[in-house]
């Protein structure tokens, strides 16, 4: 019987969503009811003009439900993806459902907006960054280290065969676990937990059933919120053994965010971090993209400062002692310049060239910068898998400035 699934949504903001819908059933414009267990099971809306509709079209209609927890849901139209100039090879898998978050677990102000749109952001009209200091910056190294954690735990999953879906489940569990909120699920309507940036793609990648192959590279975003704060970073691993290209762009965009990490301290101007990473990515050829930024982050996921990653940036603003903020240059192989998928997310280069980006979260001290993010044995994933396959590299710039020493 299809009464259990009686409909909903008659006013308010689900009616206004379903103005801009077709039936389901009979394809009329501006139906006024909706099928509540789709949205329960996190499938697309369903919209239906009547109840007799509705009960006319259940037999068909049910077959939808057990598309739950399957790869689905397109990211875009056929005619969007038909009609766009995709630079590069990469095109858009299907995605699963939204995935649940326990109520137990304290979420921030966007989590149950229908828009995504964090209010408290759209408050916060400071330019003057917080310092961030006692308990609130405990609360800040707390988040980060479980933000590096459920990190660590993404990049041990990668290898070819795996699925960005799967890699997403990952992550959201690991959260979960951590009695955490991912930071990106519903963000503006972001679909996921986190963002899984492949190849040509800068940055936003939404996690979907493309399996991973050999020779790709992948960019891993976590951001999580746990006791109020927000902590945010991310690294680019090799799938499977590189080649040469693939190596020299991601130790280029590794040395990129610690130049620019180690300029950082009380005094120094916001503008400056720019020119470090700008010269580094030079001395290969580079390109940084100018349309995404480091930011500041803490309670809120994303507030000032701004931190651009270009050299002739107009950054304002001195770093002083409790300002925490990301940096994250995102390195292109060829040209700076990036171009926006249609669903609105996804920033691919606009030669269809590889990109690579690091990111940490960090917070000035009184002598230099604390990295909140930061294992206790700062390797990067990249560095373990040439390890472990024999290939030789040299990293310039890392954690103990020139020519680190790892264990």
């Amino acid at each position: 019987s299809y009464s259990f699934c009686t409909l909903l949504v008659r006013e308010g903001k689900g009616r206004n969503m379903a103005t801009k819908a077709k039936c389901s059933g009979c394809g009329k414009d501006a139906p006024t009811m909706q099928c509540p267990q789709c949205r329960e099971i996190g499938l697309p809306p369903a919209y239906f003009c009547t109840q007799d509709c509705f009960k006319k079209n259940w037999s068909t209609h049910k077959k939808e439900h057990k598309k739950a927890g399957e790869a689905c849901i397109p990211t875009m139209s056929k005619e969007e993806e038909m009609l766009f100039n995709f630079r590069g090879p990469l095109r858009p898998g299907k995605i699963t459902p939204l995935r649940k978050v326990p109520e137990s677990i304290p979420r921030p102000d966007y989590a149950n907006h229908p828009s995504g749109h964090s209010l408290a952001e759209q408050r916060d009209v400071s330019t003057k960054p917080l310092r961030i200091r006692g308990d609130d910056l405990e609360g800040l190294r707390k988040v980060c280290r479980l933000a590096r954690e459920v990190l660590d735990i993404a990049c041990a999953a990668v290898k070819p065969g795996v699925t960005g879906d799967e890699i997403d489940k990952i992550v959201h569990e690991a959260c979960i676990a951590r009695d955490s909120y991912p930071s990106p699920l519903n963000y503006y309507n972001f679909p996921k937990s986190v963002c899984t940036s492949v190849n040509e793609i800068i940055c936003h990648g939404i996690p979907d059933n493309r399996p991973l192959e050999e020779g790709d590279i992948v960019n891993i975003d976590v951001s999580l919120y746990h006791g109020g704060f927000h902590g945010d970073l991310n690294e680019t691993v090799f799938v499977g053994k590189p080649d040469e290209e693939s190596m020299k762009l991601v130790i280029a965009a590794y040395e990129c965010c610690w130049v620019g990490i180690n300029s950082v301290k009380p005094g120094a101007f916001y503008r400056n971090i720019g020119v470090e990473i700008d010269k580094r990515a030079q001395v290969d050829g580079f390109g940084v993209v100018k349309t995404y930024s480091g930011h500041g982050v803490h309670k809120l996921f994303h507030t000032t400062p701004n931190v651009p990653h270009y050299a002739k940036n107009k950054a304002v603003g001195v770093m002083e002692t409790g300002h925490a903020f990301t940096i994250e240059p995102m390195i292109n192989a060829g040209d700076f310049g990036d171009v926006l998928w249609p669903d609105h997310w996804t920033s691919s280069t606009v030669d269809g060239k590889k990109s690579a980006q690091f990111e940490e979260t960090m917070v000035v001290t009184d002598d230099g910068v604390e990295i909140l993010t930061m294992r206790p044995n700062p390797k990067p994933h990249f560095a373990r898998q040439l390890d472990e396959w024999g290939i030789p590299y040299e990293i310039k710039f890392g954690p103990g400035g020139s020519d680190p020493r790892w264990q």
